[in-house]
This record gives C-alpha cells, structure tokens and sequence, in this order.
C-alpha cells in the first residue's frame, strides 16, 4: 500500500508517545539488580528507548537494551507492567518491564557494564528500592514485585500507580 500526500501528513498531525522498555532481574534472595547512569542521578532497571522507529518492538528493544548495558543477553520472561508517565517538556512514556528471571551468582559476576552508559550495578533489597529509584519508578517496580509474587497478570499503571 502507497501512502498518499493526505496519510503522510495525517500521520504527521498525530500526537506522539516515547517508549521504553526495562528487565526485573533477581538474585537467589529476591534482591533486584539496578544500574547506575552517568547521564542522570539516581538508579534503574537495565532497559532503556525502544527503537520503534527502527521497527523495534518493546520486548527486543528491553533485550538489546540489556545486552548492550550489562553484557546479559537472556531471553526475557513475561511482561509484568505497562506504565504511562507523564513528564514534563517531553511527550508521555510507555514504560514496560518485562521479567528477567532469576540470576545465578555466575550470571551477576558476568556482569560487564557498558562504560559509556553506567556507572556501576548492585542487587537491592525490595525495603530498599525507594532509597535507589525516583518515586514512580520505585512504586513501578514494586508492583512488578507484586505481580510475580500473586502470579497476577500485567498490571497496568500510571506514572507509577496501580491503576488495574
């Protein structure tokens, strides 16, 4: 099918949405492994922008995304949660985070950070994950605890809030 002139820029007229995708990794205990960026304060989940320009989906660009910042090229378990964020002087975010399983003590020490991007990784206690993560992201990957441990479905949430 050929796009003509009146698609092109209907589509052009829409409102755009960024995307991103992250991996809930565990260790023996449940702990939860969290990178450090250079290029922002504060911790994460490995993941980051799915190329979906590039025809990207979210559960590959979670995956590259994982590869390419810890050196951990696994496939990924089910989708635990979808979040739209609202953030201010950007479109809204579709933050998804997909379940990593849980990581050998081989697999953490085979952690290779990608030195452009991190600064370092830990394993976090669940108590702890507020003190690492902005609020949102915090209560984002809380409720993907949850859902692992009730064995619930994807939860859907918004700017990091439960919402069904």
């Amino acid at each position: 099918m050929t796009s003509s002139p009146d698609y092109a820029a209907y589509i052009a007229s829409l409102p755009r949405v960024l995307a991103g995708a992250a991996v809930l990794f565990r260790d023996g205990e449940g702990r939860v492994l969290l990178v450090e960026p250079n290029y922002r304060e504060g911790w994460t989940l490995p993941g980051g922008t799915v190329e979906s320009d590039d025809g990207e989906t979210p559960r590959q660009g979670a995956r590259r995304e994982t590869a390419e910042e810890i050196g951990l090229d696994r496939e990924l378990g089910r989708l635990l949660t979808v979040d739209w964020v609202q953030g201010a002087g950007r479109p809204p975010l579709v933050a998804y985070v997909y379940d990593g399983g849980v990581l050998s003590e081989d697999e953490l020490k085979a952690i290779r950070l990608q030195e452009e991007e991190l600064l370092s990784w830990r394993v976090v206690p669940r108590e702890e994950l507020a003190d690492y993560l902005p609020e949102a992201h915090s209560r984002r990957v809380l409720t993907a605890l949850d859902v692992l441990a009730e064995g619930s479905g994807t939860a859907e949430l918004e700017n990091g809030r439960r919402v069904f």
